[in-house]
């Protein structure tokens, strides 16, 4: 069976071409997955909440923190651990815990700061991402949205796109151009995130497609890790793009 190629860099369908040669005990489940991807939200939360508790405000409104060092330490092992996922997937049932682990120190800390500075902001991030997701979920299962050719063209040809604009935006940041047309609450600014957003949505539901497409094909059961990995991927940048917009649209009120 031909499996849906997936924008999702970590979700290539060479990873499913290469598995379904190594099944030899039970094979990956979409229920199995969303065992792992249920777990692989737990340790977020249990991880963002260590980091949550380091920012404090006080009396005259000062933030305060020590969240910084855990939070750059969180980012560069969350990036390394998955780049060793991308490049071995069959290491993913121990580096996909431990790569949520390390991203939910980052975002414990950035979901902390951003809160201080705009109370109430990381509830309405948090409960948009998973109506996001559910949304998504129901698009897909009840074929509002098909996944055809054309629609995982344009969706990782948009991807792609996505990618090379942060490209540009961090070379442009480190120069010291100015690039207030995305970091700042302008109107333009706040449609390039409301783009971005859709983008990572849509992202979603090529995810759910290409996670059942490799349970049908008979993926190694540690394809379950790699697949609950993968879509957290997308799930926290879908988070911190949502976060990114509201602090925007905070600015202008």
């Amino acid at each position: 069976m031909a499996l849906t190629k997936s924008s999702n860099p970590v979700l290539s369908e060479k990873i499913f071409q290469t598995s379904r040669a190594e099944v030899y005990g039970e094979t990956m489940t979409i229920n199995g997955t969303v065992n792992k991807i249920a777990m692989l939200l737990f340790f977020v939360v249990a991880a963002a909440s260590f980091t949550w508790g380091m920012v404090s405000v006080t009396s005259t409104g000062e933030i305060t923190s020590s969240v910084y060092p855990w939070m750059i330490g969180g980012a560069i092992g969350g990036l390394i651990l998955a780049l060793i996922t991308v490049f071995k997937p069959k290491a993913s049932p121990y580096t996909a815990p431990f790569y949520a682990l390390f991203e939910g120190l980052f975002l414990g800390g950035i979901s902390a700061l951003m809160n201080a500075a705009y109370p109430g902001i990381v509830m309405q991030a948090v409960g948009l991402t998973f109506g996001v997701l559910f949304a998504m979920l129901f698009a897909y299962k009840t074929g509002l949205i098909k996944v055809t050719q054309k629609f995982k063209a344009g969706i990782v040809a948009a991807t792609g796109g996505v990618m090379l604009f942060y490209l540009v935006t961090w070379i442009m940041n480190m120069f010291g151009i100015g690039n207030g047309f995305y970091y700042g609450s302008s109107l333009m600014s706040i449609g390039i995130s409301l783009v971005i957003v859709v983008i990572a949505a849509l992202n979603l539901v090529l995810d759910f497609d290409f996670i059942e497409k490799g349970a049908q094909s008979g993926a190694p059961k540690y394809m379950e890790w790699y697949g609950a990995f993968g879509l957290m991927v997308t799930l926290i940048w879908l988070y911190v793009e949502l976060l990114r917009l509201l602090a925007k649209i905070a600015n202008r009120d």
